[in-house]
């Protein structure tokens, strides 16, 4: 075997687990029954043990992979001398399970010959905990089953398969309109019914296109032209990553996917970060998905309220559980060597104080598209602000979470004027109650200690941390964004240019910050803060600038439409883990203030005069700031 390009992945799901499925056919990785639990096929992390299923022809063969239109179904196209074959893949999701009478915890593999004949082989290797399991493998009346002590995967079909020493295969020929199907059940066996499979596939189909067609029809949607597409299939992979349960959005479905090949900046991002909440509730409620951000807020703070506030964790299990602590397997080889795997994730342990400001301005931000907050989320809200009245004075360990000593972060600084910020402006505009004067008070003290030690007239931009003279981070992009300063202010405006100089790479992409940050190695460029320079361009009337480098971007995203988190501007592949909600949040979010700038260039065109601006914070303040409409979404 050989790894497989990231690019060349593609992801299906059942709102529970996501399956990465190769353009050769094979499903190389897959966790059961929850995207946090071990793994059952884990090649992409092991190509000699890791355990895989796959589907493909026995000869040479070219494949183009697609979506059925609007869904999350994926189609892998074969075609050799003899013909073209269609392998679609697709996982039930809870309402179509209900609806056909099927399980939740499996995968359905349908093989079509389009044209021609077509010679396949099936390999079926599962691979129990890691990989540290090999199961026994036997036959049963619908086909075979996988077994350990505490697992057991059954693979259902009128193939006739063979138990082999590694697991079962089965080399099959199939003439033109011939159809096979495979189903996958973990815990539980589905019987051998062709019927049944394909009412679950129209089933899951009409569930994927009614999501999207409810939420954010095209004539509605706020991204219209050349990029809607895109939009809609960051949407859905968002979707996929949405736990139906809980809510909660995992950053990736993936684990140790490396940031630099044959380094050790491997990560597992399977758990819920709190700080993703105030980047999703605009890409969620622009697009028409405001049940899905309500729900995630109210299990945010759900979370975040367990304890006392200076103990809140970045970062949660998926079913609110705490992440388990990092640890690695070292019997699994890594992504292309690059070890070591990784599970858990010691970021939980980290003290990050941006995350307050990300909490509460994205409570906020759903107020602002309707909805209320009541009075015990209010309690808990206002508790969290009352802390960072002194907590903001702490050094912590970043957006970044950085592994070396503490530092005074000025983004850091910066969400915590949001927290207080964002708690005035609830308390003025609704009837809930606060010390006002305290926050105030914190606020104004805040923002003169970030513009005094914050910004660095020697490298006229903001700069990384307290103390440093020189070295830039990305996310001093996202000033204008919160409102911290409006976007024609002429240090943001220059520390716009310093980043697009110092660390714009590539074509179109940005680095997250210079310097040592404690690891070894080099990592790529990080796809979310290209997009924000994307938005602070739009945001600044620098449109034209704006849509250049977002299409340069664009050349990034794979051929399915998913992006990883970062790029190697070198040699232009993905890089860390697969999908990444960040950035496909990123290029919503650009799309939106690329088409707001359009539209203000418009209405600018049409009246003769330029959009209006919005006072953003509260009438009462002392230290009012103005900034576009709109600037306050992250």
């Amino acid at each position: 075997m050989s790894y497989t390009p990231l690019e060349d992945y593609g992801v299906i799901g059942n709102l529970e687990t996501v399956a990465l499925v190769g353009c050769d056919g094979a499903i190389d990785w897959c966790c059961f029954p929850s995207v946090d639990s071990s793994s059952v096929f884990a090649a992409i992390l092991d190509d000699q043990r890791g355990g895989q299923f796959t589907v493909q022809p026995t000869k040479s063969f070219e494949s183009l992979q697609e979506y059925v239109d609007r869904t999350n179904v994926l189609q892998t196209h074969f075609r050799t001398a003899s013909g073209r074959t269609t392998v679609t893949d697709f996982m039930p999701v809870p309402e179509t399970a209900r609806a056909t009478s099927s399980p939740m915890q499996a995968v359905y593999r349908r093989i079509a010959c389009e044209d021609g004949q077509a010679e396949l082989h099936v390999d079926f290797a599962p691979r129990f905990d890691y990989a540290r399991t090999v199961p026994t493998v036997e036959s049963t009346p619908h086909g075979v089953v996988a077994e350990s002590t505490d697992e057991a995967a059954f693979l259902s079909s009128s193939i006739p398969l063979s138990v082999s020493e590694h697991g079962a295969e089965a080399t099959i020929t199939l003439e033109e309109g011939e159809t096979r199907w495979l189903a996958l059940g973990y815990g539980c066996e589905i019987p051998n019914n062709p019927g049944h499979h394909q009412q679950v596939l129209d089933e899951v189909v009409r569930y994927w296109r009614d999501w999207i067609d409810d939420s954010s029809p095209t004539e509605e949607c706020p991204v219209g032209g050349k990029w809607h597409s895109s939009v809609v299939r960051s949407s859905l992979i968002l979707k996929l990553l949405i736990n139906h349960e809980s809510g909660a959005i995992c950053a990736a479905p993936t684990t140790s996917l490396p940031e630099d090949i044959g380094g050790v900046r491997n990560w597992d991002y399977r758990y819920n970060w709190i700080r993703d909440a105030a980047f999703t509730v605009r890409a969620l409620t622009e697009l028409g998905h405001t049940t899905e951000a309500r729900e995630y807020f109210e299990l945010c703070l759900a979370h975040c309220s367990r304890g006392p506030p200076s103990d809140v964790s970045p970062v949660y299990g998926v079913h609110g559980d705490p992440v388990p602590d990092e640890r690695t397997l070292d019997h699994l080889s890594g992504y292309r060597e690059s070890a070591p795997v990784r599970v858990g994730n010691a970021a939980a342990d980290q003290h990050q104080i941006d995350v307050y400001g990300e909490l509460i301005h994205g409570i906020y931000e759903t107020c602002r598209y309707g909805e209320s907050i009541g009075e015990q989320s209010w309690n808990a809200m206002r508790s969290f602000i009352d802390y960072v009245c002194e907590g903001w004075k702490e050094p912590d360990a970043g957006i970044w979470e950085m592994r070396t000593d503490r530092q005074h972060f000025v983004y850091s600084k910066v969400m915590c004027w949001v927290a207080l910020d964002r708690g005035l402006k609830i308390v003025a505009n609704t009837d809930l109650d606060g010390p006002v004067d305290r926050w105030r008070e914190s606020r104004r003290e805040i923002k003169e200690t970030v513009l005094e030690e914050g910004y660095s007239e020697a490298a006229n931009s903001f700069v990384s941390a307290f103390g440093d003279e020189d070295r830039l981070d990305s996310t001093s992009l996202l000033i204008p964004i919160v409102g911290f300063l409006p976007i024609d202010d002429s240090r943001v405006q220059s520390t716009i240019d310093a980043v697009i100089d110092r660390l714009a790479v590539g074509d179109g992409l940005v680095k997250r910050y210079e310097g040592d940050d404690g690891l070894p190695g080099e990592e790529g460029a990080f796809l979310l803060c290209s997009f924000w320079l994307v938005s602070v361009l739009a945001q600044s009337d620098r449109v034209d600038e704006a849509e250049t480098r977002f299409q340069s971007v664009q050349r990034y995203v794979s051929p399915l439409g998913l992006l990883a988190e970062e790029v190697d501007p070198e040699r232009g592949i993905q890089l860390g883990n697969v999908p990444q909600a960040f950035s496909h949040i990123g290029l919503i979010n650009a799309s939106l203030d690329l088409a707001e700038a359009r539209q203000r260039g418009t209405n600018a065109n049409r009246n003769g005069a330029t959009a209006n601006t919005d006072v953003e914070t509260d009438a009462s303040a002392s230290d009012s700031t103005q900034a576009r409409d709109g600037s306050e979404k992250l």
